[in-house]
């Protein structure tokens, strides 16, 4: 019985030995891979269990990561301007063979990327990444590496390095993601898909546009679509109009800060939310239906002599402006206006529109009470980086599946330019019934800049644009949950559906819920 035990104990690291070295064999010699212009500088067995580290300092761990192979590489390493190094860096994830479910998923990037991100597959894709889920994954830090944060755009000094970031940096790495995955598993992945939101949503619609065979499914999340125009909404535009009603400090400059106080912007929250919340059948602290939200806020301007509940009718009007959106001198809207949503006075790094403090995320204000929108305007768009395109027709005709979402508190990038482009779409591709054939978009009540705020900003869109290319199954509706309402359910609806309480049953579960 003895000898019996101590061969099985001996037994035991054998057979462990033996199965990681089944994986661990090929994964090493991946290092040998030869791709024109490709560089292979790492190959790694990841064992089981092990944690992701966190993407920027103070984020959160991943949780334990099944048994993976990771290849690291760089594409056309270079010399560029002044001397620095450049190269399209990326790493790829491989499961283990027996559990990889055949397909492929790439990440998109954040802010000026620059930063090579675990590729795990975390975002938006439900309660599991794309990683544990059985796909092989992909990322890249588009071409540069971040030197000051994750807003140092320094890199666009060197062309090549802009236009890597613009545009051919996914693309590139697709190609090589795809060759690097035949090789591990002996055969091509069946499908592949990216998706991304801010920086990566802008790059998932790039990606449908210029590279319309890279992906089968791609997801675009709150797309930093037109980043000039966007800046100079929330940059300029908005401060402008609230510095024209903000109290002055000693020296006569406008106090952003003290335009409305507390009392204030609680005020306008309760009549937002008493005017839009219940419109959907219950009154559950968000607005299912923004664009039928029909809120003036002139309701709340003080009256002569009235002092308590109301608010001055000059910061009304500043709100007003401000909300509306920038327009030129010929009366045209340049950039969309914002939703009023439940989201808008929530605090953070980056403030609700009603919320502003001294600073934004690049500095201080300015403290100007007049704005030259026809010359801002001029100088506010880059054709490289802007994802203006329509014409989808490749994309569609090969079975490419686009799913946009974009959070409706969103105070960097409106929702409505996200929707305008998407509306956009029927008159280049046939109509919007053909259009829905292929493509759908989804507003998210309550949720900021790609999550956060008073949403439930917990979806699985991957598993949705999976289960429209792989199986047919266009998505109707996606189930949302989040930390903002813990045991709450909601469907987030494809435009221009909401979601409506049925009228009976749990208020907190999305199946007594429909989209109408």
């Amino acid at each position: 019985m003895h000898s019996r035990i101590l061969i099985l104990i001996m037994a035991i690291p054998c057979a462990a030995a033996l199965a990681q070295s089944e994986s661990a064999v090929p994964c090493a010699k991946m290092a040998d891979l030869k791709i024109e212009g490709v560089e292979i500088t790492k190959t790694e067995w990841v064992p089981a269990g092990t944690t992701a580290p966190p993407m920027y300092p103070g984020a959160p761990r991943s949780g334990a990561l099944p048994a993976h192979c990771r290849v690291d590489g760089v594409i056309d390493r270079r010399a560029g301007r002044d001397g620095e190094e450049f190269g399209i860096r990326f790493a790829v994830a491989l499961p283990e063979k027996q559990a990889w479910k055949g397909d492929l998923m790439m990440q998109g990037g954040g802010g000026g990327n620059g930063v090579l991100a675990y590729p795990l597959g975390a975002s938006y894709s439900g309660d599991k990444p794309a990683l544990v889920r059985g796909f092989a994954v992909a990322s890249t830090d588009s071409g540069h590496k971040a030197k000051t944060g994750p807003f140092d755009f320094s890199f666009m000094r060197d062309q090549q390095a802009y236009l890597d970031f613009a545009y051919r940096a996914n693309a590139e790495v697709a190609a090589v993601a795809k060759k690097i995955v035949a090789q591990y598993y002996l055969r091509p992945a069946a499908y592949s898909y990216f998706v991304g939101c801010s920086t990566g949503g802008r790059e998932a619609m790039i990606l449908s546009q210029r590279y319309p065979a890279a992906f089968n499914g791609i997801v675009s999340g709150d797309p930093a679509m037109r980043t000039g125009l966007s800046n100079l909404a929330i940059g300029k535009w908005i401060p402008v109009a609230y510095n024209q009603a903000a109290p002055k400090d000693a020296s006569g400059r406008p106090r952003i800060d003290k335009l409305l106080s507390d009392d204030d912007r609680r005020l306008f929250m309760d009549a937002l939310m008493k005017r839009c919340d219940a419109r959907d059948g219950v009154a559950d602290g968000m607005i299912s239906d923004p664009l039928g939200c029909d809120f003036d806020p002139a309701v709340l301007a003080c009256k002569s002599g009235q002092i308590n509940g109301c608010i001055a009718p000059e910061k009304i009007a500043a709100i007003q402006k401000a909300f509306a959106g920038p327009k030129n001198s010929y009366g045209t809207q340049v950039y969309p206006g914002f939703l009023y949503d439940a989201g808008i006075a929530e605090t953070g790094s980056v403030p609700g529109l009603l919320a502003l403090g001294a600073n934004g995320l690049f500095g201080p204000y300015p403290t100007a009470t007049e704005i030259d929108v026809d010359r801002e305007a001029l100088h506010a768009s880059d054709p490289l980086v802007e994802p203006a395109s329509t014409n989808l027709s490749t994309f569609s005709a090969s079975g490419g599946k686009l799913l946009f979402f974009h959070g409706d508190s969103d105070p960097w990038f409106s929702p409505l330019d996200t929707l305008e482009y998407y509306r956009s779409l029927a008159a280049t591709n046939g109509g919007a019934d053909r259009v829905a054939g292929w493509s759908r978009m989804f507003l998210v009540p309550g949720m900021r800049h790609c999550g956060g705020g008073p949403a439930l900003d917990q979806f699985d869109m991957l598993g949705a644009v999976v289960n429209w290319v792989e199986k047919g199954v266009a998505p109707e509706s996606v189930t949302a949950t989040g930390p903002a309402f813990p045991g709450r359910s909601r469907p987030l609806c494809a435009y221009p559906r909401h979601a409506q309480y049925v009228g009976s049953g749990d208020t907190e579960d999305a199946k007594n819920f429909r989209c109408q």
